[in-house]
Formats: C-alpha cells, sequence, structure tokens
C-alpha cells in the first residue's frame, strides 16, 4: 500500500481500484475536449472564472480518462492528482512540468472562485489557459499508447 494514497484509499468517495475501462476513458477524454471547446468561448467572451474553470476541468478530465483507463475511480480532486503524480510523473510516464501546470491550474481555479483575483493572477490565468490545448494532446497521446502491460504495473504501484 503507497502510504501517501493512504488518505485517499480510505475516504468514502476516495481513491480505489476498479475495472479497468476504455469506455469510460474515451468519455472523460470526450468531457475535456467539451471543456476546451467552452475555455475558447470563456477567452472570447474574457470570462475569468470560466476560463480558470474550463481550463482546469480540460485538464483534470483528461488524467482522470487516463485514470479510468487503468480501473482507478477517484472522486477527491487532490487524491487525483496525488495518483497522477505517484503512478505517472514519479515514473517518468507523464512529466513534472506537466504536473505542475495542472497543480498550478488547480490552485488559479480555486484562487479565482473563492477569493479575489489581481493583475498577476490574469497574466498567470491566460497562460495556463494557453497550456490547456497542449496538456490534453499530451494526455491524450499517453492515454493512446499505455497498453496492458502498462495498465497492470500502474494497477500493481497502486
Amino acid at each position: 500500500m503507497n502510504t501517501e494514497l493512504d488518505w485517499c484509499k480510505k475516504q468514502k468517495k476516495g481513491i480505489r481500484l476498479a475495472v479497468p475501462s476504455k469506455i469510460l476513458g474515451e468519455v472523460y477524454l470526450k468531457k475535456a475536449e467539451s471543456a476546451l471547446n467552452m475555455l475558447a468561448s470563456a477567452i472570447e467572451k474574457n470570462e475569468p472564472d470560466w476560463i480558470a474553470s474550463t481550463m482546469y476541468y480540460a485538464k483534470y478530465f483528461s488524467v482522470y480518462a487516463l485514470l479510468a483507463k487503468c480501473g482507478i475511480k477517484c472522486e477527491i480532486h487532490d487524491c487525483t492528482l496525488k495518483a497522477m503524480k505517484l503512478l505517472f510523473v514519479d515514473s517518468g510516464v507523464i512529466s513534472k512540468e506537466l504536473y505542475e501546470d495542472i497543480e498550478d491550474s488547480k490552485t488559479l481555479r480555486v484562487d479565482l472562485q473563492y477569493y479575489t483575483s489581481n493583475d498577476n493572477d490574469t497574466k498567470r490565468l491566460f497562460l495556463l489557459a494557453s497550456t490547456a490545448p497542449d496538456f490534453v494532446l499530451l494526455i491524450k497521446q499517453i492515454y493512446e499508447r499505455i497498453g496492458n502491460k502498462e495498465i497492470m504495473n500502474v494497477r500493481q504501484m497502486f
């Protein structure tokens, strides 16, 4: 048992093994694409709160798709991102930079949603929003490459 995921495993809607599902993974990839479409609209209309939400969810849904394909279910965002780091970043499948990008995106989304923003947040927001399409594409490429052997390795690490 990975001690860094212990808390997540103990939560009612925390992280747990499920049946690997390419179909469910593809549903989440479609959600990521939908969020990217809405991101473009939010940028066009200069809606910072919606830019923050849609850019984060585009990234999040792509990561969740990868976990679903591996048979990992989680309803707590912090646990999903911790699983991303432990199962994919630490093993070199996903770059540390992508992990830092989604962590920063999550933090900024929360800050803008619950607190006031400033000029630095606006600059950061548009920078992180600009990374969303490439982020989703990179995770999608990993999703498409990952096979049964890699899925079994991920499940064993879990």
